[in-house]
């Protein structure tokens, strides 16, 4: 399983920028040895978006080196974020423009990396302090309506390169906007994160007429994912609540089993409690369906390597509707998801319109390998393409 537990880089310094994109932490590629990943890397970005021109969409490449957050300029230097870049507006201008063509950028090592682009508009990203002192910055919340940048059509991806090699995805944690694919060449020549013709529309469409989905559709500009909504008040909060109390129900009857690579864990459930044992005793305390969509709370996954990922696999069945009808788990046949009364349609659309059938539409979506996340141990380069906004 991929490890993808630490958040990007501390770069939720407000609630609104708390999101639920992780980046990715490496492994090795299928056995094979690892190679050095030479910096810079070629970074191109191209605009097929078929509605926008290259003079109108910015991008920023933000992350993290040696635990100080930093942005790539369009020559290629990475620079400190400062608390002195805020301009007059109270806000930085870290934009990069897109050239006629293809625009090619130097990636630098970087943590916690974040690829946004903007069309139309820039975005308004303020810098601030965070808790320990250090420059940071408020990213966008396209899902907070009062944040700077609602109005903005914006979208990101997601990065981690370092000297063992590129690690990326495109995301659907937060919310759904931009259509972005993600082409990585090196050891092996992969691309994840590309739609169906036509799937924007498709997914606007579907989840417009999808019951409590619809009103996570803010008009053509972004679908705002469930965890946020219930925060907005868009998306009822015990909307998986029964789903919740017929698994703690079965499995205090009969036995859980979930397999990590530490081997295999028998759960059961006592009153909340769900107890398993096995390679060590891990705990789940009955989670709220907040906790289920942000897989955080009593699905926290810490990188402990033990109560982590059990955590993630029993997080990703509630997420996917497979937890009461099937006990043996992690379930890697997609087409047991999305079943019964209460279905997590914003995923299951994300997943629909990709044509791997792969996406992040919520933060363990990688278990079993559904996420839309490739790696490289020796990237040659990598190509961000802004799709069709069909």
């Amino acid at each position: 399983m991929i490890s993808r537990r630490k958040l990007l880089g501390g770069a939720a310094v407000t609630a609104a920028a708390a999101g639920g994109g992780f980046a990715l932490a490496g492994q090795a590629i299928g056995g094979a040895p690892r190679r050095t990943a030479a910096a810079p890397l070629p970074l191109k970005i191209v605009n097929n978006s078929g509605q926008f021109d290259n003079a109108s969409i910015h991008v920023y490449v933000l992350g993290e080196v040696d635990k100080q957050r930093v942005r790539l300029t369009p020559e290629g230097e990475v620079k400190p974020v400062a608390l002195g870049d805020n301009g007059p507006d109270g806000f930085t201008d870290y934009a990069i423009p897109l050239q006629s063509g293809t625009t090619t950028l130097q990636l630098p090592h970087m943590d916690g990396g974040r690829i946004y682009t903007a069309l139309g508009d820039k975005l308004k990203m303020k810098a601030v302090e965070d808790g320990n002192g250090k420059a940071a910055l408020a990213y966008p919340a396209g899902w907070v309506e009062s944040d700077p940048n609602y109005g903005v059509l914006h979208d990101c991806a997601e990065f981690t390169y370092k000297a063992d090699g590129m690690y990326c995805n495109t995301t659907a944690v937060d919310m759904f906007s931009v259509p972005l694919s993600l082409h990585l060449t090196g050891q092996q020549d992969q691309t994840t994160g590309k739609l169906k013709p036509g799937g924007r529309g498709q997914a606007f469409q579907t989840l417009a007429q999808a019951g409590p989905f619809g009103d996570l559709v803010v008009e053509d500009r972004r679908v705002i994912a469930p965890s946020h909504g219930i925060d907005a008040g868009l998306f009822p909060a015990d909307y998986l609540d029964a789903y919740v109390d017929e698994v703690w129900e079965v499995y205090s009857s009969k036995d859980l089993t979930v397999t990590t690579n530490q081997g295999t864990f028998t759960g059961r459930v006592s009153g909340d409690t769900l107890r398993f044992t096995g390679p060590g005793e891990v705990l789940i305390e009955k989670p709220t369906t907040r906790d289920v969509l942000f897989c955080d709370g009593a699905l926290a996954a810490p990188n402990d390597k033990l109560s982590g990922p059990v955590a993630a696999v029993v997080g990703a069945a509630l997420n996917r509707t497979t937890l009461a009808a099937l006990d043996q788990q992690p379930t890697d046949d997609p087409s047991g998801f999305y079943q019964g009364d209460t279905v997590h349609e914003y995923v299951r659309t994300m997943h629909e319109i990709a044509e791997d059938g792969k996406a992040y539409g919520f933060a363990f979506d990688d278990v079993a390998g559904f996420a839309s996340y490739i790696q490289d141990g020796a990237p040659s380069e990598i190509t961000l393409t802004l799709d069709p906004l069909d």
